[in-house]
């Protein structure tokens, strides 16, 4: 079974816990905390957050003060987002959200009608996990970049088409970076996440895809598809074999999913500071690190003001790919 999976099932049950002495010395939080994602439960933010609230609210080993995971889902994260925009900066309403909230919808949809960087709180990156290029065997002979883009070029009457967990999402934009710097074109088909999208790969539906590391890994042990190459920075320890981008021959395809913590606007700096030192805390607990590194997220902890210029990055990063691939949200 996947393991991404088991940890969600795991923490599906809200966790009503107090912090750690170690990680917050200062008041945070007198009283309970909302951590809201913007997506459903079983989701990467999700079980990330599940994950912190978890080791934040250890005392001794006894619960205390509630940190309540809250799912509020819809239009990307928007509606999760404009929750949290509203909420007192008091440090009782915080957001944990993947990259698309932070950074993709506004490259994507000029009408958003608010700014991450201005109308949210940036308070630190708390994840990451790379991208996997990954093909089916029973299609796809390719088991390189080299042949697998060859592969991309050679006439077919019914085409090619790879498969994503939505328009605009990391594994789309991803896969459209792909096709821009190689050069091909394939179809997307786009579903309403990951597992379907997977799902359509497996089945032979499409023939590539670009997939979270945790959540393709169990597909690749059972030899349903094939990885091609990694979008980290080094090859992980979790698929050793595998090269990653700029070793198969993309120099600088380096692409993370990632991951972050967040609040309302005009939150106090000293209470940004407090907040983001116990959630470095609870992160980097040897318990807490391993639960997300065994299913494929790298912890980053980032510090409030390093999270903030990395947005304004992705962001330029995210609107370039959208505007040379002309994507229009759905």
């Amino acid at each position: 079974m996947n393991r991404r999976f088991l940890l969600a099932a795991a923490l599906a049950a809200p966790a009503l816990l107090r912090p750690r002495p170690a990680a917050a010395q200062g008041a945070w939080p007198a009283r309970p905390v909302t951590l809201v994602v913007p997506f459903a439960p079983g989701s990467s933010s999700d079980i990330v957050a599940r994950a912190l609230a978890l080791r934040l609210g250890l005392r001794d080993g006894a619960p205390g003060t509630p940190v309540v995971v809250e799912n509020r889902p819809g239009a990307s994260g928007e509606v999760g987002a404009r929750v949290v925009m509203r909420a007192p900066p008091d440090g009782t309403m915080l957001m944990h959200a993947p990259l698309s909230t932070w950074a993709i919808n506004v490259a994507l949809r000029p009408d958003l009608g608010y700014d991450p960087t201005r109308d949210l709180t940036g308070l630190m990156q708390t994840v990451r996990t790379p991208n996997v290029l990954v093909v089916n065997p029973q299609q796809v002979a390719a088991r390189d970049l080299p042949g697998f883009v060859a592969w991309l070029r050679e006439p077919r009457p019914r085409g090619v088409s790879y498969s994503t967990s939505g328009i605009g999402a990391s594994d789309h934009l991803t896969a459209e970076m792909f096709k821009q710097r190689t050069g091909t074109d394939a179809v997307h088909i786009p579903y309403s996440g990951g597992g379907p999208a997977t799902t359509s790969l497996v089945s032979g539906t499409v023939q590539f895809s670009f997939q979270n590391l945790g959540s393709i890994l169990p597909h690749i042990q059972d030899r349903r598809v094939t990885p091609i190459l990694i979008t980290s920075e080094a090859r992980s320890p979790l698929l050793p074999d595998v090269p990653t981008a700029t070793e198969a021959g993309l120099p600088g395809f380096t692409v993370y999913s990632w991951q972050a913590l967040g609040g309302p606007p005009n939150m106090p700096a000293p209470l940004a500071a407090e907040i983001n030192a116990a959630c470095a805390a609870a992160l980097r607990h040897p318990e807490t690190a391993r639960r997300l590194t065994d299913v494929g997220f790298e912890i980053v902890a980032s510090t409030p003001d390093a999270f903030r210029a990395f947005q304004r990055e992705e962001i330029d990063r995210w609107r370039k790919v959208v505007q040379e691939g002309r994507i229009a949200p759905e």
